[in-house]
């Protein structure tokens, strides 16, 4: 269920799928940032994005773990900006390294930050400004190869001069990207989202993008106030899903677990090309949106340590 909100319009909430969704928000060629540090991941959303087959989209995200290896494995990006790429505790993103060293299944460009470049960044968008700036880059190879050109048509990072001290900074360009993708605890039924745990850039990057979806566990009369939550007003955003257990296998807290042994079996699927394609055909093309169950995209093949189609324990829907 997808609440609209004013930002589109209408000051009443309308009900559509997560499929509807993406549909209406995300088109071949967006710039579209899917934000979660460590929990909140948005993958249902992100495989809803394989499933409809998007192309030339140029990925954004802090950490680029799983979830872009599985859409640049299935074709859906063009470029990626982003600040180190990894399987957390695991090891490389094999599809990802595919895509830059083979360009398999197609060519991936990449312009990589810092993470506190890539914050900052996201701040400036969401407040408006064109660049932020920051003490940092300065005799890296990041600030070379980006002030250079690096082959970028546009530098995102630039020295410039401080009017008060006369001191080098850096400049970072604002990132806007057309569309933000997030997974969040709960929504109210007039689009208000609520999420609480490691916030990460989940607010800057809806408030810094054109449009906006949102997943959350659960939709409820009512916001009950959490210490540390953030809420983002229902005018800010565009979409608000319910799909519970969305974040699997990353987890969301209060309402599931994280999914370790998904993340260690991740690694044997994504090496072999043949392996990943089967994954993908059988746990996103044809799951048919069912998202946030037990054991989602959880296969492990025969040679990977595990039960030989089985997948990992999925979603703890328990909320504690």
């Amino acid at each position: 269920m997808v609440f609209v909100s004013a930002q589109n319009g209408s000051d009443v909430a309308e009900i559509v799928s997560l499929a509807d969704a993406v549909k209406r928000s995300i088109h071949d060629g967006d710039a579209l940032a899917m934000e979660g540090f460590t929990h909140l991941i948005p993958f249902a959303a992100g495989h809803e994005v394989i499933r409809q087959r998007r192309r030339d989209l140029t990925l954004i995200r802090m950490t680029p773990d799983l979830i872009y290896d599985q859409l640049i494995g299935a074709g859906c990006a063009r470029k990626l900006i982003f600040s180190w790429g990894g399987n957390p505790g695991v090891g490389s993103l094999h599809r990802f390294r595919d895509a830059v060293e083979h360009a398999w299944p197609s060519a991936l460009e990449i312009e990589e930050h810092s993470h506190a470049g890539m914050a900052n960044r996201y701040v400036a968008g969401a407040s408006g400004l064109p660049f932020a700036v920051l003490r940092g880059y300065n005799g890296t190879d990041l600030y070379r190869l980006e002030t250079l050109g690096a082959g970028h048509d546009a530098p995102t990072i630039r020295p410039i001069t401080c009017p008060f001290t006369g001191e080098t900074l850096t400049a970072v360009a604002a990132i806007r990207p057309d569309v933000a993708v997030i997974h969040a605890q709960r929504a109210d039924r007039s689009g208000n989202v609520q999420f609480w745990g490691i916030a990460g850039v989940q607010k800057e990057a809806v408030l810094s993008s054109e449009r906006s979806v949102i997943t959350v566990e659960e939709i409820v009369d009512h916001l009950d106030p959490r210490p540390g939550a953030v809420v983002l007003p229902s005018w800010a955003v565009s979409y608000v899903a319910h799909v519970p257990g969305g974040a699997h296998p990353s987890y969301a807290l209060d309402y599931s677990v994280r999914d370790n042994e998904y993340y260690v079996a991740w690694d044997a699927v994504s090496r072999d090309r043949a392996a990943f394609s089967r994954w993908l055909d059988e746990h996103v093309y044809a799951t048919g949106g069912q998202e946030g169950k037990g054991g989602l995209g959880g296969w492990v093949p025969p040679d990977a340590g595990g039960s030989g189609g089985v997948a990992p324990p999925g979603v703890n829907p328990g909320r504690r």
